[in-house]
Formats: structure tokens, C-alpha cells, sequence
């Protein structure tokens, strides 16, 4: 991509979004196309269509989608489905009749089959059933991978696709209920501190293991994948290394400084039991992560703090003295 190149980053809101527009911003990019939910609706077709004649785009990075955790992913599951294969099929189609360069087409990890294989090579893409929890969101991806793939091989439209892991960071969702793993985790340690709560329930078992790359590390990689990696495969990205579940419930409690203790409800569900890529393909790029797990948490963490953290509890009221008439 060229600095003056006109780039449409889709989700430039979201977490992914937001940290793929920092990096453009620091990398000189000065000719940026962004578009909030208020302004284009990427589940409508005809509006997609009419955005993208009218604004002349040279290249997509389509962060924009329908995410959330187990709990989001249970009770919302046909609008996960819904929204996520309108946003994606209106974009690719409409990226490739305006005649965009190039796509960048963002999966999950949650795509690969739930007893896949450890470490996950690309290749074990539709090679065995989905984990339940996360079923309809995995089948609209997977669609939007299909769709790019084909729509290189029928109209040699350049759209490429990378399976990002578990991501985490600045502008995350940190709902304590419906969010993803770090953020959930982090609201749930920060309000049991504040709130002086005695402990902690974490879902599950706490050993699945689970591989996160924070999410500056992951607009990095979208770059350097925009501008060297040129083929239908999909690619993983991810650093490499996971972690159990409840070593990461652990670290984060250290983090936020919470000193309660951390309980198990087992009734709740484990989801995959273990996603842990195998990047040895974006490695061979040239690409490397830059940010370790516990620098991430405490960077995530302050961030948190300073823009999403509800405000302390007021100390409750005391008087002196005798009581006013």
C-alpha cells in the first residue's frame, strides 16, 4: 500500500478497528476512509454499494463484525449469524465490483474444528464439527473466508484472509458478562476490588488453554500482511504460545491488584479446550509479535482504567454530632 492510498478500514470503532487505524496514523497513511455504524450500515446492501461508487476505495481491512463471548454467543445466536454474513458479503461483493486493489478479510480462531490438531495449521480448516457455544458466528466466518477464496478464483479479485487468536487491549468491551476472556475478567477482579467482594467465580474448570495477541501486535500484522502476503490460503496469526485459563485468571487478579479469592462454578462450559496456532507460516514473513502477555494485561489494564472503569463506590454517609432537626 502506498502512503496516499485511499484505505477503508471497516470497525475502525471496534477493538480491532481502532488499533489497525493507529497503526495506518503512524505509518504515515494520510488518506483514510472511516465510516461509524450511524453513518453507513454495513448490513444494508444497496447503501454498501452506493458508499464504495462514491468514494473511489484502493484497499479494505474489514475489522467490522458481530464478536462476543460464550455467554453473548448463546443468547444472541441468530443475530451473530445474521449481522456477520450481511457485513461481510455486502463489503467483499461490493469492494470487488468498485475494483478495490486488495482485501484483508479478518477470521478467528474459533473457526478450526474443537478437537483439531494442536498446534492448528491452516489446513484444519472444515476438517471436523465446531464448538457448540460459538457455532453460528464460526459458520458466518467461515462463509466470509469462502467467499473471498472463491471470489479470487472466479473474478481474480486480491482478498486475503488471516486467523487472528483470542485478541485483547485498548478499547475492548469489558462487559463483565458478555464480553471475551481478558476484558471480562479484568471488570470482574476491578469491581471485586472496589468493592472489597471476598472472591471471584470463574466459569469452568480453568484448564482450557487459550493463545492471546494483543491487539496493536495484531494491527501490525494486518499491515504487514496488506503489503506481503498475496495468496488464497488463510494465514494464522498469533504468537505462539498459549496459556491455561486459570494461570490466566491468576495473572490478571495480580495485575489489577485484587486479593479476594478466585472460585469455580463447574456448570458452566468450557468452550475449546485448547487454540494454540501454528503461525509457522506468518513467521516465515518475517513478522514477529512485539508485546508479551503481562506487559498487554498491564497496558490493557491502565486503559481501563482511564476510559472504561465505572466510577468507585462513595463511602457510605457519616455525621457527627447530634442529628440535625
Amino acid at each position: 500500500m502506498e502512503r496516499n492510498s485511499r484505505i477503508f478500514v471497516a470497525g475502525h470503532r471496534g477493538l480491532v478497528g481502532s488499533a489497525i487505524v493507529r497503526r495506518l496514523v503512524e505509518g504515515g497513511y494520510d488518506d483514510l476512509v472511516l465510516r461509524g455504524r450511524d453513518e453507513l450500515d454495513l448490513t444494508d446492501q444497496a447503501a454498501v454499494r452506493a458508499f464504495f461508487d462514491r468514494e473511489k476505495i484502493d484497499y479494505v481491512i474489514l475489522a467490522a463484525a458481530k464478536v462476543g463471548g460464550i455467554l453473548a454467543n448463546e443468547r444472541f445466536g441468530g443475530d451473530f449469524i445474521r449481522d456477520n454474513l450481511l457485513i461481510q458479503t455486502n463489503v467483499i461483493d461490493a469492494a470487488w465490483r468498485a475494483g478495490v486493489r486488495k482485501l484483508l478479510f479478518l477470521g478467528s480462531s474459533c473457526l478450526y474444528p474443537k478437537f483439531a490438531e494442536q498446534p492448528l495449521k491452516e489446513e484444519a480448516l472444515l476438517t471436523g464439527a465446531l464448538e457448540p457455544t460459538n457455532k453460528p458466528y464460526a459458520i458466518a466466518k467461515i462463509a466470509g473466508i469462502t467467499q473471498c477464496q472463491a471470489y479470487r478464483r472466479q473474478y481474480g479479485f486480491n482478498a486475503i484472509c488471516a486467523m487472528p487468536s483470542n485478541l485483547y487491549g485498548p478499547g475492548d468491551h469489558f462487559d463483565p458478562e458478555g464480553s471475551h476472556a481478558i476484558p471480562g475478567m479484568i471488570r470482574r477482579f476491578h469491581d471485586a476490588k472496589m468493592e472489597q467482594a471476598p472472591s471471584v467465580t470463574l466459569w469452568g474448570t480453568g484448564t482450557p488453554r487459550r493463545e492471546f495477541l494483543y491487539v496493536d501486535d495484531m494491527a501490525d500484522a494486518c499491515l504487514h500482511l496488506m503489503e506481503r502476503y498475496d495468496s488464497e490460503d488463510i494465514i494464522n496469526v498469533g504468537p505462539g504460545e498459549d496459556i491455561a485459563i486459570g494461570d490466566l485468571a491468576r495473572l490478571i487478579r495480580r495485575v489489577v491488584g485484587y486479593e479476594g479469592a478466585l472460585t469455580q462454578d463447574l456448570s458452566k462450559p468450557d468452550g475449546h479446550p485448547r487454540k494454540l496456532m501454528d503461525v509457522s507460516r506468518l513467521f516465515a514473513t518475517g513478522w514477529r509479535p512485539k508485546v508479551g502477555l503481562e506487559e498487554g494485561l498491564n497496558r490493557t489494564y491502565g486503559w481501563f482504567l482511564e476510559n472504561a472503569a465505572p466510577p468507585a463506590p462513595r463511602p457510605a454517609a457519616t455525621t457527627t454530632g447530634e442529628a440535625a432537626e
